[in-house]
Formats: C-alpha cells, sequence, structure tokens
C-alpha cells in the first residue's frame, strides 16, 4: 500500500516520540507499506523513519532543487542524509527554488500517487499555502482516505 505523510514540522521532542509510537501502530496492520514523504523535518521524517524501520520503502519528493540546502537545518542535516539515502526512489519537482507553490506541488505529486494519507495535524488551517491543513483539503477534495493522527498531549513548537 502506498502512504503519504503530511504534518507539522515543529513538534517538541516529547511530541516526536508520541507521534513515532502512534504512527507504529497505524501501520502495523498494513503490509508491504511504500511510505511516501517530503522528508521535512517532523512529521515526514519521522514518519520515513517509522515505514522504514518496519521494513517497507520509501518513496521522497523534494519540492524544489534547492531544498536541501534552503530548508534542511544543520542540527537536521545527517537524519536528512540518512534517510534520503534509504529511499528506492527520489523525485525531485521541477523548480528551482523551494517556496510555497514548490510545497504544494509536492504534496499534489504525493497525492496523485498514494492511496491514502497519514496527515500529522492539529486540525488548525495552514499557516500559508502549501501547509499541513491544505495538503488534507487537497486530499479529501480527491476522496483519498485520510488518517489523522494527533494523540492527547502532543505540542508544537
Amino acid at each position: 500500500m502506498r502512504i503519504g505523510i503530511t504534518g507539522h514540522t515543529n513538534l517538541t521532542r516529547a511530541t516526536a516520540r508520541l507521534v513515532s509510537k502512534a504512527l507504529e501502530a497505524e501501520l502495523a496492520g498494513h503490509a508491504d507499506v511504500v511510505g511516501m514523504s517530503c522528508l521535512a523535518r517532523g512529521a515526514d521524517q519521522i514518519f520515513a523513519r517509522v515505514v522504514l524501520d518496519g521494513g517497507g520503502s520509501l518513496e521522497v519528493v523534494l519540492p524544489a532543487a534547492d531544498y536541501r540546502e534552503r530548508k534542511v537545518k544543520p542540527d537536521n542535516t545527517s537524519t536528512f542524509d540518512e534517510l534520503i539515502a534509504e529511499a528506492t526512489t527520489v523525485h525531485t519537482m521541477p523548480f528551482t527554488e523551494s517556496n510555497p507553490d514548490a510545497y504544494m506541488a509536492a504534496s499534489e505529486h504525493l497525492l496523485d500517487s498514494a492511496g491514502a494519507i497519514v496527515a500529522v495535524w492539529d486540525g488548525r488551517p495552514a499557516a500559508g499555502r502549501g501547509g499541513t491543513g491544505d495538503v488534507v483539503d487537497a486530499a479529501r477534495e480527491r476522496g483519498l482516505p485520510v488518517t489523522v493522527v494527533w494523540p492527547e498531549g502532543l505540542e508544537r513548537d
């Protein structure tokens, strides 16, 4: 099953642990998972690690050619590099600059390819174009099954 992720990037450490456990439980019922992720910090990377550790495979959709250089912070570079090295496929969208249009296009590509979406989402509207709320809305408009993961006690930075 091809499952895409959308979710918040600004999770606290305690929240990241809870999200990981919730994603493990969510994916436990699915065999042969192909996880699809843009590998943003937070929910995307947690999902990617859970998929790989569970024996699934990872497909990465990068929003733009400059994504790693502009959006991956120094304290997150090794995690990003480890995950991308384990991906079976890396697709880079035809944007030179990372921006809200590139983020939404990458999410649209992910939605076109996935059979379901997991959203690590607090239910609030997106703060800017291409945010988690926008991706959830787009998935629902397409009729994709969306599972929202936001266990009790989660917080954002």
